[in-house]
């Protein structure tokens, strides 16, 4: 009789072990066992009991309480962190001195400065380090990147975006670092980037007497006289999830709470011509130029699916991730900025760029 073996990764397939079975733990465990170039090892959390209940009585991935021995396991070549975000530099650091690749939950750090740390470090160890924005990797977010990519929309002139619900009162953050690294990573992902905002403005109220901001206005200057806006809010009834893209050419609607048509573009926009003749009535003219609405195929894929595939892929091919740890840089950056133009009753503060 031929005894039982249990099935061991392929040559491809990447060792992968997640820190951390709370809130979005179990997420990235459902995914990383889905990936064909991933094999999950091991489930680490300081809560024994839930880490074992997430991977089920006849899983047989490891689970453990002790970080250290996650990172001295030669089977497991990248770690991903689902851990509070306090702790999420010391893990990284430590993972990155291990010799690991790592895929941080947002934020990447409680601080752009630590941020930069384990960018800077896992660049000079030759590893990946990837943020995890989800929302980066959804297929609207995809074919939007591709649209201005592409030029269809021409320059961006205006962005504006409204993210509000009746949202949970986060008891440790305010309403600009719970929902504006969405539309901020976002942002980053499908702009180019020499159409990154230079600087902010921000301005946030706590009507409800939570002890922090629950509604918000946060306004983007970019370069050549674009701008973004941002609205956020946990106080809303309704749960609106829309961002306008105002281009010279065409315009672009994305709906994420309407799946039957999450992306519109319309050939709306306004042209100005100026008129040379001193003589005449009027030194410019205004043309309103209107034309097809379309509203194209949009596949339904999990997005969370897409960027576990993405890191393996980069730590195989050694390349780089859509949302590596710059783009996790950045975003803390311009978060800092929201903070200090907040606290001075919403002055432009620039956004610190130092790569």
């Amino acid at each position: 009789m031929v005894s039982y073996q249990p099935p061991r990764p392929l040559d491809d397939e990447v060792g992968v072990a997640v820190i951390g079975a709370g809130y979005w733990g179990p997420n990235l465990i459902r995914n990383f066992l889905n990936c064909p170039t991933a094999w999950l090892w091991t489930v680490c959390d300081l809560d024994l009991a839930r880490a074992e209940q997430v991977v089920g009585r006849r899983s047989s991935i490891a689970v453990t309480d002790q970080l250290d021995e996650v990172l001295s396991d030669t089977n497991i070549e990248a770690v991903a962190i689902a851990t509070p975000a306090a702790t999420h530099l010391p893990i990284a650091m430590a993972a990155i001195e291990a010799g690991k690749h790592v895929l941080v939950e947002k934020p990447l750090a409680l601080s752009s400065a630590d941020a930069r740390t384990i960018a800077r470090a896992a660049e000079a160890a030759g590893l990946v380090a990837m943020c995890d924005h989800t929302f980066c990797y959804t297929p609207a977010v995809n074919r939007i990147r591709q649209e201005i990519a592409e030029g269809n929309l021409g320059d961006i002139q205006y962005i504006d975006s409204v993210r509000i619900n009746l949202g949970i009162v986060q008891p440790d953050i305010d309403v600009f670092w719970d929902l504006v690294p969405h539309d901020l990573s976002i942002l980053d992902s499908v702009l180019p980037p020499e159409c990154r905002p230079v600087a902010v403005s921000a301005l946030g109220v706590d009507p409800i007497g939570a002890g922090r901001s629950c509604v918000g206005y946060v306004t983007l200057m970019l370069p050549d006289e674009a701008i973004a806006h941002i609205h956020v809010s946990w106080l809303s009834p309704l749960k609106i999830r829309n961002v306008v893209f105002g281009g010279t050419r065409r315009h672009l609607v994305w709906n994420d709470t309407n799946p039957a048509q999450r992306i519109a573009t319309y050939e709306r926009t306004v042209d100005v011509s100026h008129i040379e003749d001193s003589e005449a009535q009027r030194d410019m003219m205004v043309q309103y130029r209107t034309g097809d609405m379309v509203a194209p195929a949009i596949s339904e894929s999990e997005a969370l699916q897409i960027l576990v595939r993405d890191f393996t892929a980069c730590i195989r091919s050694g390349g780089t991730p859509l949302t590596d740890s710059w783009s996790g840089v950045r975003v803390l950056e311009i978060l800092e900025a929201v903070d200090a133009s907040c606290r001075a009753n919403g002055v432009l503060v620039d956004v610190r760029v130092n790569q």
